[in-house]
Order: structure tokens, then sequence, then C-alpha cells
């Protein structure tokens, strides 16, 4: 990291503030000088064979220079995004764009550029292997709980609900208190919430998506972790570049996905895994 990057790291609380970092140049590159070289909506489905569970996701992806900034999104938010109209356009212009999806896709792409994980000393680099979606994804999943120091008769909130995660904190003893919009209950049972304000008071624990980003909730979650003094994990996909950045400063553990993710690519990829060093 650089001396500008980690100074301005301790001086942003939300999204916004580092947004406006970014706008302000704390980062050492001016966003103005970052066009967008392509754009592009990703609609996507998934079932695993012998499962019922159906996912469907949708993606905005940016192309700067040799990185994706991307964000997972619900169908509506990505139904007010052309792509076509964000190409050629500077980052700097996108950071203030309206649109949530758009800020966080261009947030993104600008963090990968200045700060790359594989130049971050934090960062634990792990390659997932090449195989199919379940392989890849349960390689990913079993990433995601190597990070997670969850005690016996803790309750975890689990904000975005993936299966094997809720598996991994059944087995060690905690209670998991599952909170997603596009579920109604787990593989196991559970029933799932749509509102988190009082699983965040109630967890002593908490792990979330990095689609909070994209939804709203990233900094609400963020400042009840701080608030409560609990730890907080983070597996990010949306977000991968952002994340890290909160480090130390309200997020315990990053799990970091850049794009391509695991489900678009049968071949070798990379996740990176980051520790705060006082969670």
């Amino acid at each position: 990291m650089t001396a500008n990057a980690s100074a301005s790291a301790e001086s942003f609380k939300t999204v916004d503030q580092l947004i406006d970092c970014v706008l302000q140049r704390h980062f050492g590159i001016d966003p103005r000088e970052l066009p967008v070289v392509g754009a592009f909506e990703i609609d996507q489905s998934t079932q695993f064979p012998g499962t019922e569970q159906k996912y469907r996701n949708y993606y905005l992806l940016l192309r700067v220079n040799a990185v994706f900034g991307g964000c997972c999104v619900e169908a509506e938010q990505l139904e007010q995004v052309a792509a076509r109209e964000l190409v050629g356009q500077s980052l700097a212009a996108l950071l203030e764009d309206a649109r949530l999806p758009v800020r966080v896709a261009a947030l993104d792409a600008y963090l990968g550029v200045v700060l790359p994980h594989r130049d971050d000393h934090r960062a634990r680099e792990l390659e997932l292997p090449y195989g199919t979606p379940f392989t890849r994804a349960v390689a990913r999943d079993k990433a995601i709980v190597s990070l997670l120091a969850i005690e016996p008769d803790q309750a975890v909130g689990l904000i975005g609900v993936v299966n094997p995660i809720v598996q991994a904190i059944e087995a060690r003893g905690a209670r998991c208190l599952p909170c997603d919009f596009n579920m109604q209950r787990t593989a196991g049972g559970l029933v799932v919430q749509r509102d988190m304000r009082p699983v965040l008071e109630q967890a002593d624990f908490i792990i979330a998506t990095g689609m909070t980003l994209s939804n709203g909730s990233f900094d609400e979650i963020l400042a009840a972790a701080r608030r409560r003094n609990i730890p907080l994990v983070v597996y990010a996909q949306t977000g991968s570049a952002i994340v890290p950045r909160f480090l130390g400063q309200g997020v315990s553990a990053v799990s970091a996905e850049p794009f391509p993710y695991s489900q678009f690519s049968a071949d070798p990829t990379a996740i990176y895994l980051y520790r705060a060093a006082n969670p």
C-alpha cells in the first residue's frame, strides 16, 4: 500500500467517504484518467446436480485497464443500467453516478487498479482448482470457512445465505441466524429472515456477502460490528477490492474473489484471504 493509501485508510468509515477519498486523489491516481473500456451485464442461473435450489444472479462488470470492477445486484437494479452507456466514461464520472451499483462497480475497478491484491502484503493468495462449478464452489466455501473463528454457543448472523457456511457454523456448535432477501429457508430448514437489524443486534459474530455493498446495507453492518465490538467476516465477489480497505476498521477478515468468479471459469483462478492484525 502506498503512503497516500495508508493515510487515507484511517479517514473514512463509510463507502461514500471512501469514494470521496478516491475523488480527492488520496490514492495517487486521478480517477478522471481511467476510462471504462468495456462494460457488460450478466444474468446467470445455477442449479447443482442432485439439488432443487436454483440460484439467480445478476452482475454489472466494468473493464478498466487489466481489471474488472464487479457488482452483483438485484434484478430490478440491473434493469436500471444500460452497460453501453457506461463505456468510455471515466471512473470519476461513474463514482458520482446516481445508481449505487454503478458507483460500487466503479469503486471496485479503481481500487483494483490502484491497490491490486497481489501487491497487498496482508493478502494470502489461494488458487481455486480446475473443475466443475460444484468443485470450485466447494473449494471457495472451504476457504471462506477457514476465516471463521467461531466459538461454540455463539449466535452467528449470516447476511446472504450460503448453505455450506450454514453447515460450517452449525458444525462448530454455534447457532446460525440467516438473513437473505431471496431465500425462505436454508437447505437444513432454518427460517431465513429478511430484516437484518434484529440479526445484527443478536449476533455475537457476523458473516456477510459483498452484495451488501450493492444493496446499501454494508455501512450499517460495519457500524454495528464497530459499535458492538464483534467480528465481521465478509466474502466478497462484489467489491472484492473495496472490502479490504475496511480491514481492521470494523472488518475482521475478507475472502476477496475478483472476476472471473469461480462460477464463470473452469480454469484455476485466485481468491485472496485477508485477516486483520487485531480483529
